[in-house]
């Protein structure tokens, strides 16, 4: 019994360290880019770039570190960049064309981004379906509402009493960035300190053992991404207070640059390895790239294409790792 509980300890040992020492080796990275931007561009440390970087990363990040709960599980969502710019149409529409209260609209685009994501949820669980390939479908679904009810159109005239939560800084930092940091905080008390995190885990390192210990997984699933569709309602919304109208396009490459942001922050594909901070580190580094791209000049729809190679260099790395993982635990298992 002792064997066996060294060896158990040993394996989740591994596992630790490599979690650790992926975000730590982006950390480093994120800094090395840091320095190297500063030195090649003289504008890359002017406060309104860094705000402008902050800013964009409050995006990517709240949207990265939400993909990284469906991660820790095993599972992903792809119509994350539509429930937000469904959420911020209809909450723009409800403040504009119907006249309600502002604040009062964003609240109920923060309730119709939980039930969307609820929606998800229980498609998934209940018809036992892929989640990629359901949330594709969902994207499709959300994508399609969105374009019938705007006609293709940008609802405009936010009123300004909601655009400073999008476009307003509290001293140098943006409030979308604090908006953020106060997420990750959030989760990071969900996933670190409460039984339902330790759920999490299980579930991602095996649903059929988490099924076996009681955890009731299906549910567990759809609270997730009731609060991946909640995260999302709130990115979009505050896209929406940052442009001051409510775009069609809002959230386009969020669902492939999120995932990228998780797995360059060290979470797995295959769920149960990771940090929702890293995701954070991997949305700072997508940040910075697409910001050095801007500062010389190149082409915007480069950053398509870099964020391409970003998402399948991630993607092949993140896989390397669950392999030399899984060795290394069978490994340990024969001995």
């Amino acid at each position: 019994m002792n064997k066996e509980n060294t060896k158990q300890k040993t394996g989740n040992a591994f596992v630790n360290a490599l979690k650790k020492s992926n975000m730590t080796a982006m950390a480093a990275i994120l800094v090395v880019m840091i320095i190297i931007a500063s030195v090649v561009s003289p504008y890359f440390l002017n406060i309104y770039n860094l705000q402008s970087v902050l800013r964009d990363l409050a995006f990517i990040g709240m949207i990265g570190i939400a993909q990284s709960l469906l991660l820790l599980v095993g599972e992903l969502d792809l119509s994350v960049g539509k429930i937000a710019c469904l959420c911020g149409i209809l909450s723009g529409m409800l403040m504009v064309n119907a006249g309600i209260n502002p604040w009062l609209a964003l609240v109920v685009g923060l309730i119709l981004g939980v039930i969307f994501g609820f929606v998800n949820g229980i498609i998934i669980t209940r018809l036992r379906l892929n989640s990629m390939v359901a949330t594709i479908g969902m994207q499709g679904v959300y994508g399609g509402v969105n374009l019938v009810i705007t006609k293709g159109k940008a609802v405009t005239g936010i009123p300004a009493d909601v655009q400073f939560l999008g476009k307003n800084s509290i001293g140098p930092v943006p409030i979308p960035f604090i908006i953020c940091i106060i997420v990750l905080i959030i989760i990071l008390f969900l996933v670190k300190k409460t039984k339902t995190g330790r759920y999490i885990y299980a579930i991602g390192n095996s649903k059929e053992a988490a099924k076996i210990l009681g955890i009731k997984v299906d549910r567990i699933r759809v609270m997730i991404y009731s609060i991946v569709g909640l995260i999302s309602s709130l990115a979009g919304l505050l896209y929406v207070c940052r442009l001051g109208s409510a775009q069609t396009a809002i959230g386009e490459d969020w669902p492939m640059n999120s995932i990228a942001a998780s797995v360059i922050g060290g979470l797995s594909l295959t769920g149960g390895v990771g940090n929702p901070a890293g995701a954070l580190i991997g949305a700072a580094v997508i940040t910075i790239i697409q910001n050095i791209i801007v500062l010389f000049g190149v082409n915007s729809y480069w950053q398509s294409a870099v964020s391409g190679i970003v998402v399948v260099l991630a993607i092949s790395f993140s896989s390397i790792s669950d392999i030399v993982r899984e060795k290394r635990q069978r490994r340990i298992k024969l001995n």
